[in-house]
């Protein structure tokens, strides 16, 4: 891929180990205020519920407060707790406060990036909330790898919207024939990439997608036979 001079990377579930951080940060949360719900249960309820919530977040069916208050809500539903609202308002100012104090990364996630570093800009494109992102960069000391950092707030819209793809090319000053998206999902960092001119590669670290049509990877450090 000689013609690629910028590689942009999706930050949760791609780079930051959003499930295995999510586990510290309720484990935190649970042993303090319910202490009879076991983490590890929880986080299993919670993922899948989690992404869907995104999902309609990525696409304006639900705000950011009602993503906040129904990923909780539906999570403790599908359990059979019983918990207030006022809790769960709690814990969910208490979960992104947590959040970001924890660093894990996805398994040769650093290495990558000090492969890729010298040969490409780099550059993070994600629609999670800016503040929070701006944490986990600076807890996870992933800042200095990128050049340039886009959020969905920064851009007004969401992947897999045209306009933030645009508004982050432009801030890279890079030709959208020169940049490639990295990211674990198929629709809004995949396909939203692909639908507007660039080329995408699929991380897929549980090996749960079959697509032909689409340049998948198991492990970040697959990439060193790509790019």
């Amino acid at each position: 891929m000689k013609h690629i001079t910028d590689i942009f990377f999706d930050l949760d579930h791609t780079l930051w180990d959003f499930d295995a951080n999510s586990v510290l940060a309720f484990d935190k949360i649970f042993r303090k205020a319910h202490p009879t719900i076991d983490v590890h249960q929880f986080i299993e309820i919670y993922a899948p519920i989690n992404q869907a919530c995104w999902k309609l977040y990525q696409v304006d069916q639900m705000t950011h407060e009602e993503l906040r208050y129904q990923r909780l809500k539906q999570s403790f539903d599908a359990m059979d707790y019983v918990i207030s609202d006022a809790e769960i308002d709690t814990i969910s100012h208490d979960y992104i406060e947590y959040l970001p104090d924890n660093n894990r990364l996805f398994d040769g996630a650093i290495e990558i990036l000090e492969y890729l570093q010298p040969k490409y800009n780099l550059h993070i494109i994600t629609n999670g909330f800016a503040e929070v992102q701006s944490k986990k960069i600076a807890k996870s000391d992933l800042g200095h790898y990128f050049k340039t950092i886009t959020n969905s707030e920064m851009a007004g819209v969401k992947k897999p919207h045209p306009n933030i793809f645009e508004f982050a090319l432009s801030l890279a000053k890079v030709k959208k024939e020169n940049a490639i998206m990295i990211g674990d999902c198929i629709d809004a960092d995949v396909r939203g990439a692909l639908d507007f001119g660039m080329e995408a590669i699929l991380f897929d670290d549980k090996a749960v997608h079959s697509v032909k049509e689409i340049k998948v990877i198991n492990h970040l450090l697959e990439l060193k036979k790509i790019l």
